[in-house]
């Protein structure tokens, strides 16, 4: 046998019976300051968890913005890229619309020639100083056709 589980065994004096009655007040005292250090550990893990929690919140916000400003770059990139090419696309159209292109055109790939000056005729409307279709009581006619003379039409 152990030497505690002998001296338990022996019958205790009256020295003996305050020794352990003091024993245990001091391990009531201790466990009561037990419970202040608990509280006092909980709060400081708490405090350690929120502060963690903290520092992770921020480090999470600055990866997020890093990956939005790579996102925003490449955005910004493919606006100039759209712009670039919407520029292009103006200027094709521009050049698309051109009338001197397109009277090239008519000449060239279909054979069209130029009107002779009696085979046009303008409207009053279009004439400078007439009085106009609303000027006028009767409706009038805005442009007379012409019949095209053998002049080398294709």
């Amino acid at each position: 046998m152990s030497a505690r589980v002998a001296d338990r065994s022996v019958p205790q004096s009256a020295w003996g019976r305050e020794h352990r009655a003091r024993q245990l007040e001091a391990v009531r005292r201790h466990r009561q300051k037990d419970r202040r250090r608990l509280r006092s550990m909980a709060t400081a893990v708490v405090g350690a968890g929120l502060a963690v929690t903290l520092i992770l919140g921020v480090v999470g916000l600055r990866v997020q913005q890093v990956r939005l400003s790579y996102r925003l770059d490449a955005l910004r990139g493919s606006r100039a890229e759209a712009e670039e090419l919407n520029r292009r696309l103006r200027v094709e159209m521009a050049t698309l619309k051109s009338l001197s292109r397109i009277e090239g055109k008519a000449r060239t790939e279909l054979g069209m020639v130029a009107p002779a000056r009696d085979q046009v005729r303008l409207a009053r409307e279009f004439v400078p100083g007439g009085r106009g279709a609303a000027g006028l009581d009767r409706p009038s006619v805005v442009a007379e056709r012409v019949e095209p003379r053998d002049i080398g039409v294709r």
